[in-house]
């Protein structure tokens, strides 16, 4: 399983919410440069790198801080957050990204999310399913939509979507614990996904959990911020 440390981005800096609440904001980091370092120095691989105001605005902002860290660093670096357009997609690889996630998109203008499908590969794109109660959210979480999680799954997996995150939303950055039942429906539902888990890995019990049913990797944010799970240990 890969390990997938998150670095969000506000005003250039590096920041977590709590259920995705931009007014319960914590500033990390000036410099998300930095943690990227820190994270490839202790032997990460991946990054999961989330353009808060860029999903708030609907566009992409942050891109210049994807640009720093791709330059500065080897990480395979995942991006999203208010890519909505091909423009955005456009800029988000050229500017580094290995793969971009389409959340709301793949919800609001399915024609262009399937477009980057076919146009740049299902290995590249990477369907954000955001949920509460199994029920899709969007918009930077502001709205849940009527869309049930594996029905909406369903759908793009026959679309030739092979990766997804998934993230519970009642468990994101509250360091509760990760939903590891939900993600244990969606393998056995789905056992060829590529299923990200994230939201709630709290220490390495959650971490081993999620190995222990195939997820092909999880996402820590908090956590780590936070010092309950130790870059050394997951190492």
């Amino acid at each position: 399983m890969f390990i997938i440390p998150a670095i969000d981005i506000i005003d250039g800096k590096c920041v977590r919410l709590t259920h995705g609440d931009y007014d319960q904001k914590k500033i990390y980091n000036e410099n998300p440069v930095e943690v990227a370092k820190e994270f490839e120095g202790a032997g990460i691989e991946r990054l999961h790198l989330v353009d808060l105001d860029g999903a708030k605005a609907k566009h992409i902002v942050n891109w210049k801080v994807l640009e720093r860290i791709a330059n500065q660093t080897n990480l395979t670096i995942d991006f999203g957050g208010g890519i909505k357009t091909d423009k955005d997609a456009e800029i988000a690889f050229n500017s580094g990204a290995m793969q971009i996630t389409g959340g709301s998109i793949a919800v609001k203008d399915p024609e262009t999310f399937e477009g980057w499908l076919e146009k740049y590969g299902s290995d590249k794109i990477i369907l954000g399913a955001d949920c509460r109660n199994e029920q899709i959210a969007i918009s930077g979480w502001q709205e849940t939509t009527n869309l049930n999680l594996f029905d909406f799954l369903k759908g793009y997996i026959a679309k030739g979507v092979k990766y997804v995150i998934c993230t519970d939303i009642a468990k994101d950055g509250a360091l509760e614990g990760t939903s590891v039942d939900l993600y244990k429906k969606i393998r056995s539902e789905f056992p060829d996904l590529h299923l990200i888990a994230s939201g709630g890995v709290t220490d390495m019990t959650d971490v081993e959990a999620l190995t222990e049913i195939n997820c092909y990797g999880a996402i820590i944010g908090k956590a780590i911020y936070e010092g309950k799970i130790k870059l050394n240990d997951l190492v």
